[in-house]
């Protein structure tokens, strides 16, 4: 489980910020300069840019630059990977409450 701690890991990290989660939801809509980016928040561009670099980092956005005009795109795998294991989490959970269920209720009828 290590390796895929490891792959996880700076994902869940990434995604830990609100700004950085908006960052996301953002690029949903389509790449983003980084001045168009930071435009909706309250921050200091480097802190900001600081963020991104969390992001990029984290595998959820890549970049490039042109000129002075640096762009961000998001890449949606690592979220894929990431509700992937949480579904396996909420599988995994869901079953063991089931049996608990069903053992409580069989605890019930025989008192």
């Amino acid at each position: 489980m290590p390796k895929q701690s490891a792959v996880l890991d700076p994902v869940f990290k990434a995604l830990a910020d609100p700004t950085r989660r908006a960052v996301v939801e953002r690029l949903t809509a389509g790449p983003a300069a980084t001045t168009a980016l930071a435009d909706g928040f309250d921050l200091a561009l480097p802190t900001f840019t600081q963020h991104l670099g969390v992001l990029e980092r984290g595998g959820l956005v890549t970049s490039h630059k042109d000129g002075r005009i640096r762009t961000y795109h998001l890449v949606p795998a690592p979220i894929d990977r990431a509700a992937a294991w949480m579904l396996t989490q909420r599988t995994h959970w869901e079953r063991r409450l089931d049996q608990l269920d069903h053992h409580l209720s069989r605890l019930k009828e025989q008192s």
